[in-house]
């Protein structure tokens, strides 16, 4: 393996299931801050994204994205977990709660497919995701995931 630039975002690939499981770790963590310059450190200068319906390319697209998305989704707190991974990619599983400004909660599930160049910068993340309205007292997410629960898969349900 050779050794680390200024420029790395390990770990780098090619991942094993450790390294794999700390990259998806360390995104759940980014994401859960919910600063949008914070998250977009870890995409390369060109990365491209399918977010849903929406196509973005670069680090200011995934900025102003991801600042919009906070601002609706309100009390954001998401779980990842790796699902597969193989050389430079790895596949992912999630779900996140929210409040919309109106009041009402949901869990949304999703699965993204990520791309990594040699730096450990995502180059490309596609996401598919289905929201469900929950009650509030439903709620199962609460900020970022608790030390103890670290490495433990999250239920579907």
């Amino acid at each position: 393996m050779r050794p680390f630039s200024t420029g790395d975002r390990p770990p780098l690939p090619p991942f094993t299931r450790d390294t794999a499981a700390q990259k998806v770790q360390s995104a759940e963590d980014a994401w859960n801050t919910r600063d949008p310059h914070k998250v977009a450190l870890a995409y390369s200068e060109d990365s491209v994204w399918r977010n849903r319906d929406t196509f973005l390319t670069g680090r200011a697209e995934i900025v102003d994205f991801l600042t919009g998305k906070w601002e609706r989704e309100r009390e954001y707190a998401l779980r990842k977990d790796l699902w597969a991974f193989d050389g430079n990619r790895i596949a992912v599983r999630f779900q996140y709660e929210c409040r919309d400004a109106e009041g009402r909660w949901w869990r949304s599930y999703g699965n993204e497919l990520w791309e990594f160049d040699e730096h450990g910068l995502m180059t490309r993340r596609e996401a598919s995701i289905n929201d469900v309205p929950i009650e509030e007292r439903e709620r199962r997410i609460f900020g970022p995931r608790p030390e103890h629960e670290r490495g433990a898969t999250f239920p579907v349900r």
